[in-house]
């Protein structure tokens, strides 16, 4: 009996301290760098077995991190970044697609910015925002107070509605709006988001104010455009110029990641930042095998492939391939390195978990992802399955949304992803996808396609950009007409770091 008190007594205390112990990391206030590529997708990353590729910076930034090892987003861009900025899935923001006016992120919904921002955060993005052009729905008019950015889903792409990004714009010296007007750089695109992007942590941190930070980079989009540095080794050894630009882009982010690594050292920010490093969808490249699209062969007769870790599928696809990335999370000091967690989690817990963090306020009835940082402080703590949602979204504009209901989707939880209607996959046993099981487990299908059905009738009134008119104007385009016939565009004055 006293043994049994005293084990109780002790257990109770455990409780309380680790209790405590998660509290104070929820109201900790941390600097908040969150890092997203374009396109790059699970795979291409040394430590996840990529045989090309050389990324030394992530993989030190992996040795260093709790890392989500099925941490998944949508199959495009414009989707997963929504679910990031509100917290819910991309659809209940209006965002069905990364064109056409259904890229743009409702402007009834709260921002991450906004409720960091209300907490006493700096925020800044730059790179890739990629959810509205008009200025309505512009990252400085959403809770930015930093805003360095291409316009479209791409420097220098340009559609017949509203998203197209300053006319003529390349990846060299390209043409980048600042808040509210443009400005002339010079030098290559990834390089410029990150020299903007810590010059803007140098001065809020010389401030004393906490920040987050928001590095979009379009790269490795396509076109698969590198500095000639980067492609040479690629090239030299038999790869095409599209496979040598990919792989040359991802190769440019890691170097890129090792000087803001540096730089954060250099400035003692490591004890109170968090660091995040992830992709916004599946890799990109030709087909949809375990292994990627096949490229050729070596003089010595290797063959060349596009490297996917024998997932199926890649971007656009609802197979695991098109939805899973890498996410690492450092904090030095508080975040214990070199651990894997192997529950599913998704974009829409990125607002939850960074809001926890700031102690900020949730908005009301918003979000429906969850707070990481149970998992994050211990990779083994309880965590209730759940059901998660993917579409592909993409149909035909003015087409009826509920004749793709049953399409390009999938739902996945802990151990199976349902694939449309007749494909099962335990993901557990068989995580490349190879044998469909869905005889086998009718009871879990049936479980899978109501709560999905159900989820789609209640998303379904939230896609309030469907009948959205083409607007006739471009907005950056307007904008770039105006600045040039007031005077012109200056140049940009790179920062002292």
């Amino acid at each position: 009996m006293q043994f049994s008190l005293v084990m109780t007594t002790l257990l109770f205390s455990l409780a309380i301290a680790e209790y405590a112990k998660a509290d104070a990391l929820a109201k900790s206030r941390p600097n908040i760098i969150l890092m997203m590529t374009d396109d790059q997708g699970y795979g291409p990353v040394g430590r996840h077995g990529h045989p090309w590729i050389k990324t030394p910076s992530l993989d030190s930034l992996y040795d260093t991190s709790t890392r989500f090892t099925r941490f998944l987003v949508s199959p495009t861009c414009s989707p997963t970044r929504s679910a990031l900025m509100t917290g819910r899935h991309p659809m209940r923001n209006g965002v069905t697609h990364t064109i056409l006016e259904r890229e743009r992120m409702t402007l009834n919904a709260t921002t991450l910015p906004q409720v960091l921002k209300e907490a006493g955060y700096a925020t800044g993005i730059f790179g890739k925002w990629h959810l509205g052009d008009e200025e309505p729905y512009q990252p400085h008019k959403r809770g930015f107070d930093e805003a360095f950015i291409h316009g479209a889903g791409g420097i220098g792409q340009a559609y017949d509605c509203s998203c197209a990004d300053a006319p003529g714009n390349k990846y060299f010296n390209p043409t980048i709006r600042h808040n509210s007007s443009f400005v002339q750089t010079k030098g290559y695109c990834t390089d410029l988001f990150f020299t903007a992007a810590l010059g803007w942590i140098k001065e809020v941190k010389d401030a004393k104010q906490p920040f987050f930070t928001y590095i979009v980079t379009n790269a490795p989009h396509g076109p698969f455009i590198a500095p000639p540095k980067n492609t040479k080794r690629f090239t030299d050894i038999g790869f095409g110029e599209r496979e040598a630009g990919f792989y040359g882009m991802i190769e440019n982010i890691d170097e890129n990641v090792g000087r803001l690594l540096g730089k954060l050292e250099e400035w003692k920010l490591y004890d109170n930042t968090l660091i995040i490093f992830m992709s916004d969808n599946g890799m990109t490249g030709g087909g949809s095998g375990r292994m990627g699209k096949r490229i050729g062969k070596l003089a010595d007769g290797t063959e060349l492939f596009l490297y996917n870790a024998k997932m199926k599928g890649l971007k656009g696809s609802a197979d695991e391939g098109g939805v899973r990335v890498p996410f690492f999370v450092r904090w030095d000091e508080r975040i214990k390195p070199a651990r894997d967690v192997d529950r599913i989690a998704a974009h829409i817990d990125i607002f939850p978990t960074l809001a926890a963090l700031a102690n900020a306020k949730l908005p009301a009835g918003q979000v429906e992802g969850r707070n990481l940082l149970p998992l994050i402080d211990d990779p083994k703590a309880a965590w209730e399955d759940r059901y998660l949602y993917t579409h592909k979204g993409r149909w035909k504009t003015g087409e009826d949304p509920n004749k793709s209901q049953w399409r390009n989707f999938a739902v996945r939880n802990q151990r199976f992803r349902l694939v449309g209607e007749n494909a099962l996959y335990d993901m557990q046993k068989d995580p490349s996808q190879t044998t469909n099981v869905i005889e086998q487990h009718p009871d879990i299908v049936k479980q899978m396609r109501a709560a999905y059905d159900e989820w789609w009738k209640g998303t379904r009134p939230l896609m309030v950009n469907e009948d959205a008119p083409m607007s006739p104007t471009r907005p950056f385009h307007e904008l770039h007409r105006k600045q040039m016939a007031a005077g012109g565009i200056p140049d940009w004055r790179p920062p002292t770091l």
